[in-house]
């Protein structure tokens, strides 16, 4: 009994390769999941040397001359605390972001390194953020919270850290940190 033996056509058409579509969206996962795993790495390495637990007494004037005291609005609902920078391109994407959740949540953002109130305001007014903000033109808040990287930002709840992460931060990510805290 002679068989021929099957074409390249016949062939293909049993044994099908998988798609390029199909490829692709294997690949775009494969690369999704790298990046996740490099991100929550890099938060992880980033913030070994932030609080954990208690956070240290945080009881400042904003740029707009209103008292704040971290730890006492952290009882009444979670606050957003925001370590960013005028300088920082990171925090071009983030701010906004932090922005519209100061809509609806307690936020409080610590500006370092950019410039006197005056500036500060300046800059805050021209971009329409209406969040809380000290200004930490010496750095010495970020020293003191063990902040290496801006944009960081520590979910603060009941005067604990509850979340923190830092580098770029989509507004999805942000809104979850906060809906869990809450």
């Amino acid at each position: 009994m002679d068989v021929e033996p099957k074409t390249t056509t016949e062939h293909t058409l049993n044994n099908k390769p998988p798609s390029k579509f199909r490829r692709f969206i294997k690949e775009a996962v494969l690369m999704f999941l790298v990046i996740i795993a490099i991100t929550v790495a890099m938060d992880v390495w980033r913030s070994q040397s932030m609080p954990k637990g208690d956070v240290p007494p945080l009881i400042m004037e904003t740029t707009q001359g209103k008292t704040v005291d971290l730890i006492a609005r952290s009882y009444e609902k979670p606050v957003l605390v925001y370590f960013w920078g005028t300088w920082c391109s990171v925090c071009r994407f983030v701010s906004p972001t932090v922005n519209w959740l100061n809509n609806d949540y307690d936020v409080i953002s610590v500006a370092v390194n950019s410039g006197d109130d005056r500036r500060l305001n300046a800059y805050l007014n021209h971009h329409e953020y209406r969040f809380d903000t000290i200004n930490d033109n010496a750095g010495k808040l970020m020293r003191q919270w063990g902040v290496s990287a801006v944009p960081s930002v520590i979910i603060v709840k009941d005067g604990q850290v509850s979340s923190i992460t830092t580098g770029f931060s989509s507004p999805p990510g942000l809104l979850l940190r906060m809906k869990l805290a809450s």
